[in-house]
């Protein structure tokens, strides 16, 4: 089977997800616990997806970039239309929105010591705009993850709106599942390095390597303002690409506080 830990228990992690669109409510811990136990070794994707799930709640809670502060690793910097820049700078001077964005990651792709993970998925804002991000995650010296890397942006164009539900409608709702992709570990020699890409100009492309070297991601600000991130992680002798995120200039900076970024 590919994906290592593959898809997880779709049911839990429909009412875990879930629980980052209700308001005032937190996720169910017992459901998040009982998912972690079945999942073997260090490299568990949903302890990624309970850290989503954690960094949605205290948006909602506690305010919007409040949220984005506390779950910031050091060094961490968000990918905004102009390029990266710093946790601090990019939330300096900003308030809190009355309320949040809400967020689901879709993929998750960690590397085989579990200390590196890339999330990929969906997100709404309160004005109903929607769009994509990659998020990396790094664990910390205590176990905890915080994200190092951060990029998002809207649809372009945006779909069109859902039908609004009428008396009498029945509704049929999707069990939202987690792609998990567990990078295999080393069975002795060395990993083979990833495929070899373009270094790009200073400022404008980067990519990085877990400490295990089972798991490489990267990010490129391009020329006509093209935003691009990508996750590689290496599986039975090969490197693999997890996902990859482009995103559209939308004809101008975003504005932080309503957009994502």
């Amino acid at each position: 089977m590919r994906y290592g830990a593959a898809l997880l228990m779709a049911g839990a992690l429909a009412a875990t997800l879930a629980a980052c669109a209700a308001p005032r409510r937190g996720p169910p811990t017992a459901v998040i616990n009982r998912v972690l136990a079945r999942a073997p070794g260090a490299a568990q994707p949903s302890t990624i997806v309970a850290a989503e799930i954690a960094f949605a709640r205290a948006a909602r809670e506690q305010g919007q970039w409040t949220a984005f502060r506390a779950f910031a690793a050091p060094g961490a910097v968000i990918h905004t239309a102009s390029g990266p820049v710093p946790i601090g700078t990019f939330v300096s001077g900003q308030s809190d929105p009355a309320e949040a964005l809400q967020r689901e990651p879709r993929a998750v792709a960690i590397s085989c010591d579990g200390a590196l993970a890339v999330s990929q998925g969906r997100y709404r804002d309160p004005d109903g705009t929607v769009g994509n991000f990659v998020t990396v995650w790094e664990r910390q010296s205590d176990g905890q993850y915080r994200y190092g890397f951060d990029v998002a942006g809207p649809d372009v164009p945006q779909p069109p709106p859902r039908k609004p539900i009428e008396d009498g409608d029945i509704v049929v709702t999707s069990i939202d599942s987690v792609l998990g992709l567990v990078a295999s570990c080393p069975r002795g020699g060395e990993i083979p390095p990833p495929p070899a890409i373009p270094i790009g100009e200073d400022g404008k492309a980067d990519a990085r390597l877990s400490r295990d070297g089972t798991l490489r991601w990267r990010w490129e600000q391009r020329e006509d303002g093209m935003r691009y991130a990508s996750a590689e992680y290496f599986y039975e002798g090969r490197w693999l690409i997890a996902f990859e995120q482009s995103l559209i200039p939308t004809g101008g900076q975003l504005r932080a506080a309503d957009d994502r970024h």
